[in-house]
């Protein structure tokens, strides 16, 4: 496998870091401070097309890559800005692409492309399933041509800045399936149709990243609007899992190289002693180290993302890029807070603001622990241990 940026994805990249330049430093500190959504800026990259580079030209899209895509949200990271508030689109159109009829394409995808509507919100985890998706409890009862659902979701992002959500629901309870997996649906949701149907509680975080608990009562749903076969929805969500893993992965990455930058850039300048601070090796090594580590967890992403582009479910890459990009960035956020010292507290660095930030992909949106638990059963033939 060739990891080399063509000509082609380094003008991505290029193209997208002189996005970001119109959203420096001072834009991300600003919504931080006011827990304020990033608009303008989530706006300005679906204006842009890359919000749509994962939609084939035939509906409007730019037809690129998983790698290109990965390209942009490290990149976005990588500028000081966050793809986290934008990034659920790229993947969650993948399960219309894969298994929506053609009608739900030509009817979602070209609004999509166009920046007319915007597909951020995912409903997939519980409040008493979390990780164990085959136990969630929200139903979707057939009507006639509707599904009346009810039940609830909790860690559902950017629904106030979504139109549609795709919605993961029961159609067969858990006690009357063969499988833990089957019975289960996915049903895409007008939001601006569903009015008091959705009660939403905004939940506060460490983060300024926008979450929500999700109470459903009576939400109707054209049958129209369900993905693929009634009751395979548990099988149409994973397939998607993999590309969500390198997605996350590249973010995560972009945060990690982001930290080292501003480590180096400080270490170089701060004199302390007589002699820039990155001469002594209590600075110096960490950053090496995580910097070694960075660029190895980005060679994992990048063969993980060729073989999802080639037409494999690349399950152990993908797992092991988001396990191995998120421990890496984690190193480089403490080196980058140590090399800083106090000033590493300040918001006008920064770096307290993406430190927290570098946390999130340790236990979302798969905890590492699991990705442990999947390789060691699934790769390594051991024991299933839960």
């Amino acid at each position: 496998m060739d990891f080399i940026l063509t000509d082609e994805q380094l003008a991505i990249r290029d193209a997208v870091n002189d996005l970001c330049k119109q959203y420096p430093e001072s834009y991300w500190i600003e919504r931080h401070a006011r827990s304020e959504y990033p608009e303008a800026f989530v706006d300005a990259l679906g204006k842009a097309g890359w919000l749509a580079l994962l939609i084939p030209e035939e509906y409007g899209g730019g037809g690129g890559s998983l790698t290109d895509a990965a390209l942009v949200l490290e990149t976005i990271n990588r500028s000081g800005g966050s793809g986290v508030p934008a990034h659920a689109q790229m993947y969650t159109m993948g399960t219309i692409l894969r298994h929506g009829s053609e009608e739900q394409k030509r009817w979602l995808l070209p609004r999509i492309a166009t920046n007319e509507i915007r597909l951020q919100a995912f409903g997939v985890t519980e409040p008493d399933a979390g990780s164990e998706t085959t136990r969630i409890r929200t139903f979707a009862k057939r009507e006639g041509d509707h599904y009346v659902v009810n039940g609830g979701k909790v860690w559902t992002s950017r629904y106030q800045h979504s139109d549609f959500m795709l919605l993961l629901v029961r159609t067969t309870r858990y006690e009357e399936v063969a499988r833990p997996t089957d019975g289960l649906s996915v049903l895409l949701v007008d939001l601006r149709e569903a009015g008091d149907a959705i009660e939403v509680r905004p939940i506060r975080t460490m983060t300024s990243h926008e979450t929500n608990q999700l109470t459903i009562s009576n939400l109707r749903v054209p049958v129209a609007n369900r993905i693929g076969e009634e009751g395979m929805g548990f099988r149409y969500i994973l397939s998607g899992l993999n590309a969500e893993r390198i997605l996350v992965a590249s973010e995560s990455l972009g945060d990690g190289f982001w930290f080292i930058d501003k480590a180096v850039a400080y270490a170089n300048e701060r004199v302390v002693f007589g002699r820039p601070i990155g001469a002594n090796q209590g600075v110096q090594f960490p950053l090496a180290k995580a910097y070694a580590d960075l660029e190895a967890a980005s060679l994992m992403r990048y063969k993980a993302a060729a073989l999802f582009d080639a037409g494999k479910q690349p399950g152990f890459e993908a797992n092991a890029a988001k396990l191995l990009a998120s421990q890496a960035t984690w190193a480089a956020a403490n080196a980058a807070m140590d090399t800083h010292g106090g000033y590493g507290l300040a918001e006008e660095f920064g770096i307290e603001r993406k430190f927290r930030e570098a946390r999130l992909p340790m236990v979302a949106p798969v905890n590492n622990n699991l990705i442990l638990a999947y390789i060691g059963n699934k790769v390594l033939g051991l024991p299933k241990s839960y």
